[in-house]
């Protein structure tokens, strides 16, 4: 009987745990980190849009002086084209500024209909992939969605600069 109940546990661990991280279309799902980009048919995309992007130096500077308390939330697609031009800039652009993406930032994977198998995107109202949000104290003080208005890193400054920023879908 205890073996019986120690199978049923380890089954429902492992099946709750690979619902978390991809779905039946292979895509990631549920909280991510840079390494699940790493692998797979993920690397060629993620490493070669990392590589070929070059950040402006002057604007990260500008990024790394405003990073006190922040943290970020985001919501990728790993099927998403969006996401797949903008999470390695965004990592590239973040690394350089020295930004603790291991404490200060937590990524979910969704589904093309934005939900994970948790909820994880409850109460945060996504409608576009990726979608960043930037909080200071806990408090949200903007959002980067689905692309670029001038360029990632001048739209993540004028996020951080709390200066009226407004994303392309935002009225």
């Amino acid at each position: 009987m205890k073996k019986l109940l120690f199978v049923i546990f380890l089954c429902s661990f492992l099946l709750v745990n690979a619902q978390e991280k991809s779905n039946i279309n292979g895509n990631l799902i549920g909280y991510l980190k840079k390494s699940d980009f790493l692998n797979g048919k993920y690397k060629n995309w993620f490493s070669k849009n990392y590589d070929n992007y070059t950040p402006d130096q002057k604007i990260v500077q500008k990024i790394k002086k405003k990073l006190n308390n922040i943290s970020i939330k985001s919501f990728i697609g790993s099927w998403c084209h969006d996401s797949k031009r903008e999470l390695p800039r965004f990592y590239k652009i973040m690394e350089l500024a020295g930004f603790d993406l291991e404490n200060d930032f937590k990524m979910i994977g969704i589904t093309i209909g934005k939900k994970t198998p948790t909820n994880l995107q409850k109460g945060f109202a996504i409608k576009h992939t990726p979608t960043f949000i930037f909080f200071r104290d806990g408090k949200e003080i903007g959002r980067f969605v689905e692309h670029s208005k001038k360029t990632i890193e001048k739209d993540i400054l004028k996020i951080l600069r709390e200066g009226n920023y407004k994303h392309p879908y935002q009225k």
